[in-house]
């Protein structure tokens, strides 16, 4: 695929052609099963909230996330993971540090068009590959989800589909928070899944 170390899903063979639909289908009903779940335990994920936000430091907030004078390319529906790490931090405490995504973005006949791995980064098919930073945030229309992004592009290779982007939105997060357990192993690896809408932009 022209791109090393991606996660890969493999489709059995469809001659009705129905199996794309199914893909989509499936995604949808994915997300809405972890809305549910997220919304059916309402006051303890507003405990957890809570207490999150006593202990998360600042970071970069926004309003907005909307990209300034760019042009909509393509909007791709994530699968994946957001995956953790237990490391020690100042005061000697162990705790899950986030690490990166694992995810397979499928287009609207839910043919796999991209992967998003570390880096962040997003690797097309066509060898095309972008590496992206952090601009802006602001939280999840669900509770208890990873917040939703404006990436700006800072580095592309290849030539393709992804060659042209310039920013990328992460929109309709749902899922994706550090695990609930505690860690008690250095370098010990947690994830958690999430679903998502990745807005690419020239």
């Amino acid at each position: 695929m022209g791109f090393a170390d991606t996660p890969t899903i493999e489709f059995k063979a469809d001659v009705s052609g129905r199996q794309p639909l199914r893909v989509v289908l499936h995604l949808l009903k994915v997300k809405t099963m972890f809305r549910n779940l997220l919304q059916s335990g309402f006051a303890t994920v507003v405990v957890s909230i809570l207490g999150a936000c006593a202990a998360a430091p600042a970071g970069p907030a926004s309003s907005s996330i909307d990209p300034p004078q760019a042009d909509r390319v393509m909007t791709l529906v994530a699968s994946g993971v957001q995956t953790y790490s237990c490391e020690f931090d100042a005061q000697r405490h162990l705790g899950w540090v986030f690490r990166s995504p694992q995810a397979t973005l499928f287009d609207s006949r839910g043919h796999a068009a991209v992967w998003h791995v570390a880096g962040p980064s997003w690797g097309a098919e066509d060898g095309s590959r972008i590496v992206g930073r952090v601009l802006t945030q602001r939280p999840s229309e669900t509770l208890a989800s990873i917040p939703q992004l404006l990436l700006e592009t800072r580095s592309t290779s290849g030539i393709g589909t992804l060659s042209v982007v310039r920013y990328v939105q992460r929109v309709h997060t749902v899922g994706g928070l550090m695990p609930t357990a505690p860690c008690s192993t250095e370098h010990e690896l947690g994830s958690s899944p999430y679903v998502a809408d990745y807005v690419f932009y020239r």
